[in-house]
């Protein structure tokens, strides 16, 4: 294979037009271009309002070591990496490994394991996406929550609403991220998402994309247990030096699973679980994270100061942004998880603690943007050290959301959280909410230093985009849940000092998005691999 970078075209080309576009630049007659791969598609936005697509594609070709030399170094031979697993080890495994959550570190890590005839029981707290979507809406639209399943929890995981992002920033020479693509491909995801800058799914499609996962893990021999939460883990003393290891894991605090193992893929909210954890001394320290703001603005102001005009036209992916800034007090503040076309989303799962997240459906074509404005917090800014003090920082300003809100999402415009009054009446953006929501002052949630933190930023993020800090954009919050504010530590095979524990993916504090998460989903179940082997339990 051949490949060729930096081939332009317009948006709202035909496939014919690419290949053409193809020939032209491999000087070939298009009856000696065999096949061809996208690999990227960015946008050149240099000379806005004119925009074009530029290309990296991998080319087939009839005779290519003459075609390699006649371009003269426009074009790099290529081999590209195909995931492969690894070899099974030799150690017996006496019972099926246990997965607890389902979210995209524990989808993947049981897609692997249940690939190479693991089996694996994946022990999910919150219901199948089908019910789950329904426990959601329920709650946004009358209010009453369900603590095990909603935007936090239950099958697909927290990602599951939100806007689907897969960008990362992880470097794997494995091919692990084309795999977690192709794997979400197969399963009903766009194509697109292969080449895109910028893939995304959107929650509409995301939804039946785990459960075409839940359905491919049971077909290859996993199971799937619903309701079912890790509450308790029992641990045994081992013959030599006092170290422990895993002997079976409680669910809902009654059954007991004997079991060699149990991956914990919790996801970033699961504290009762890091609680547990903690109390059975499984060693778990306290991580930096960030927390803000949602800020919506019209999306059509986004798509001028991106691409020189108000409205996307067909071919475009709805314009987006990623901003930084560097505070005067030496703190970062950036943009996460921006949502073009989205809304702002009620995620909480406490009672009397409120979250926001963003969320967009496939085709982002909501009239405002929203993203999330976040300045980083260490563990200077907790009371005490104790490894779950960012657990208790985060629950306390999700009570004071909860309280401004009068249980509703609290959103205040701009120019009263700088003012620090609660608004009053509602200027020219309204509102893009799942939930009910309820004029407030937004700078009330916030220690004095991170509020002024967060209009320093977006002050900073106006001389980027012009109108960011527009007196009328809205600020709802608290986005408190953006990583894991805890490491539960492991070591280089994936296991805690307790053998058979094997804390995974964003909960566990080594991921951050669906696919960092889904990536360390897999390198679990690759260190699962390389030590067991299957054959030794019988499935019943």
């Amino acid at each position: 294979m051949l490949r060729i970078s930096q081939l332009i075209l317009y948006p709202g080309h035909s496939n014919e037009e690419l290949r053409d576009k193809i020939c032209k630049y491999l000087h070939i007659d298009p009856a000696d271009l065999l096949d061809y791969e996208i690999q990227k598609q960015s946008i050149d936005a240099r000379k806005k309002p004119v925009l074009f697509f530029s290309y990296t594609i991998d080319v087939k070709v009839r005779q290519e070591s003459q075609v390699l030399r006649k371009l003269k170094g426009k074009a790099q031979k290529v081999n590209n990496v195909s995931y492969q697993l690894p070899a099974p080890g030799n150690t017996a495994l006496l019972h099926r490994p246990v997965i607890a959550g389902s979210g995209p570190a524990g989808l993947f890590c049981a897609y692997l394991l249940a690939k190479s005839g693991y089996c694996p029981i994946i022990m999910e707290r919150g219901g199948p996406v089908e019910e789950r979507i329904l426990d959601v809406e329920k709650f946004w639209e009358e209010g009453n929550l369900n603590l095990s399943s909603n935007v936090q929890f239950g099958e697909g995981g927290a990602g599951t609403f939100s806007d689907g992002k897969l960008n990362t920033l992880v470097k794997d020479a494995k091919g692990r991220n084309r795999f977690v693509l192709q794997t979400f491909v197969e399963h009903g995801a766009p194509p697109s998402i292969l080449y895109e800058q910028k893939p995304h799914i959107g929650t509409d499609i995301l939804i039946d994309v785990v459960r075409n996962m839940r359905r491919s893990i049971q077909n290859m021999g996993g199971t799937f247990c619903f309701h079912s939460q890790v509450t308790d883990i029992e641990l045994e003393n081992t013959m030599s030096g006092g170290s422990r290891s895993l002997g079976r894991v409680i669910i809902n605090d009654r059954e007991k699973i004997d079991t060699d193992l149990c991956v914990f893929a919790i996801g970033h909210s699961a504290r009762d679980t890091f609680q547990m954890l903690y109390d059975r001394e499984i060693p778990i320290e306290s991580k930096s994270f960030a927390v803000g703001v949602r800020i919506e603005h019209p999306q059509s102001m986004i798509t001028q100061n991106q691409y020189g005009q108000r409205e996307s036209y067909d071919g475009l992916p709805v314009a987006s942004y990623k901003l930084t800034a560097r505070l005067e007090n030496g703190r970062g503040a950036y943009t996460f998880c921006m949502c073009p076309g989205g809304y702002v989303v009620n995620a909480s799962s406490e009672e009397e603690r409120l979250a926001v997240n963003g969320m967009s459906y496939h085709q982002r074509d909501g009239v405002n943007a929203n993203s999330a404005v976040i300045v980083t917090v260490t563990p200077k800014d907790y009371k005490g050290t104790h490894p779950l003090a960012g657990v208790e920082f985060q629950r306390m300003l999700e009570e004071q959301a909860y309280a401004e809100g009068g249980g509703k999402v609290p959103v205040q415009c701009f120019a009263d959280f700088q003012e620090n009054r609660p608004t009053k009446t509602l200027r020219n953006v309204m509102p893009q909410i799942k939930g009910a929501y309820a004029l407030a002052n937004v700078r009330n949630i916030f220690p004095k230093e991170l509020g002024d933190s967060l209009e320093e930023a977006i002050h900073l993020m106006e001389h980027k985009i012009h109108g960011f800090a527009r007196e009328d954009a809205l600020l709802s919050g608290v986005e408190s849940r953006t990583s894991s504010p805890v490491r539960i530590i492991r070591n280089e095979e994936f296991e805690s000092e307790a053998s058979g524990i094997y804390p995974c993916g964003e909960g566990a504090g080594y991921a951050g998005g669906i696919t960092s998460a889904a990536m360390d989903g897999m390198k679990t179940a690759e260190a699962i691999i390389k030590k067991y082997t299957p054959s030794s339990y019988t499935v019943s």
